[in-house]
């Protein structure tokens, strides 16, 4: 084991595959049912996506120019550390490294087993979720050119399967009666708690548009790759999920998606029949493969850096003979196992996605301080719109935590009990001597 040097074999394309596949997953396969409970028209979701589809665009315009002026793998904990303070960027770092990517590979695991159960009723639901988390690390584990084969096929694969379901949408004889334009109350349905609550499932969705961030080093001429990817693969998959959401409301009644996670068999039961159903949910849960396969590959690279800064968590920083941090890799997976095994779909998403949340909103008002503090940072790449982009950003990303703070509160309280304790952690790496390292401590 030794720290190496950086892998870096990532070109533009795969860099989109990694976000289109982070994004692309769990979350619009199985939230439509969720937000079904509250709103109960085809404009009011339409518009849900289309806010929730602005809001990581404006993000990711925003991470954009951070990527490019600090062009370093870690994400969130590299820009709060150069932003604020290292002990800020060591919670968000935290945070990713123990629920911001293992809970989204466990929620993906579990709709994975869930959708398996069509076509392997005989197996257990587990077993399957167990089975494709084991075999997505261990390839991960074999190096960063195997990996980025694998995720690229696996994305082409969840990209067709979208583009199935979209040409099958268009050819429905008998689409359900649902309008995509306004109706009396449409407007207040927008503004309502209902709609708040239901962005957080729309944003958990689009959560992953930063992904090439916490790969930079990987990347090929990152200060140029990594901002295009995170800008086209946000908006390819924004104009996907509205028309793939379109699709979901004409194949199938309301009646039939509300509460459901399994949205997308019960969808293609609509288009194809039973038969034709159980096959798309077999396709799906390649598609959730891809999922899988996008932050098994992100996660561990957040933990390397934390390893690399702070001497306590130096384990984790070494690499394995393919380059690939092994440790923080199969930790991860331990962690993604433990989820597996001790909680629910809906509590998971609800803890990760406050804790998520609240660190893009930290570092896109970081955006905002370095552009002060640091004038004179080179900034290859500025964020387009600023600052009402980064407003528009911030300003859906704090209403959405408001209501999710009051509906929610149990699992808010649990995402700022994980903040706490990474920030106890900090502060038991000073007391041991040279606790911390020199790498991204900020200026």
């Amino acid at each position: 084991m030794s720290s190496g040097p950086v892998d870096r074999r990532i070109n533009l394309r795969s860099a989109i595959a990694v976000v289109v596949a982070n994004m692309v997953g769990t979350g619009v396969f199985t939230s439509l049912g969720f937000q079904l409970m509250g709103l109960d028209s085809g404009f009011s979701i339409l518009a849900l996506w289309a806010v929730g589809g602005l809001c990581a665009f404006c993000g990711a315009l925003a991470y954009g120019e951070l990527a490019a002026s600090l062009p370093r793998s870690g994400g969130e904990y590299h820009f709060l550390s150069e932003a604020f303070h290292p002990a800020v960027g060591f919670v968000a770092g935290w945070l990713s490294s123990t629920v911001g990517f293992a809970a989204p590979v466990a929620l993906a695991a579990m709709a994975l087993g869930d959708y398996s159960h069509s076509l392997l009723p005989a197996v257990p639901k587990l077993l399957v979720s167990l089975v494709a988390v084991s075999v997505v690390t261990w390839i991960h584990g074999r190096g960063v050119r195997l990996g980025a084969r694998f995720q690229d096929w696996a994305t082409l694969v969840k990209v067709l399967l979208i583009v199935v379901f979209l040409v099958a949408g268009l050819c429905i004889e008998n689409p359900q009666p649902v309008s995509f334009l306004p109706v009396a109350g449409d407007w207040q349905r927008i503004l309502s708690p209902e709609f708040a609550t239901s962005l957080v499932f729309v944003m958990y969705a689009y959560a992953g548009w930063n992904a090439a961030t916490y790969i930079v080093e990987e990347v090929a001429e990152p200060t140029r790759n990594v901002p295009r990817a995170i800008g086209w693969g946000t908006l390819l998959v924004a104009l996907l999920y509205m028309a793939l959401n379109a699709v979901f409301l004409m194949a199938a009644p309301m009646a039939q998606l509300k509460g459901k996670v399994d949205v997308g068999h019960v969808a293609a039961d609509g288009i194809f029949g039973h038969t034709g159903g159980a096959i798309m949910s077999g396709l799906i849960c390649l598609g959730l493969v891809s999922s899988i396969s996008a932050m098994t590959w992100v996660g561990p690279r957040v933990t390397m850096v934390l390893g690399q800064d702070v001497r306590l968590l130096g384990w984790f920083a070494r690499c394995n003979a393919h380059a690939v941090p092994g440790r923080a890799l199969w930790t991860q997976f331990l962690v993604v196992v433990a989820l597996l095994l001790t909680s629910s779909f809906e509590k998971v998403l609800g803890f990760v996605q406050f804790s998520i949340q609240l660190c893009s909103f930290l570092t896109v008002v970081g955006l905002f301080w370095l552009r002060r503090k640091r004038p004179d940072l080179p900034r290859p790449v500025r964020a387009w719109g600023h600052p009402w982009t980064a407003l528009i950003f911030l300003a859906v990303s704090a209403w959405m935590m408001a209501f999710q703070c009051l509906r929610t509160p149990w699992e808010s309280v649990a995402g700022l009990l994980t903040a706490c304790a990474g920030l106890l952690l900090w502060w038991l790496s000073g007391l041991i001597k040279g606790g911390r390292g020199t790498r991204g401590q900020g200026t």
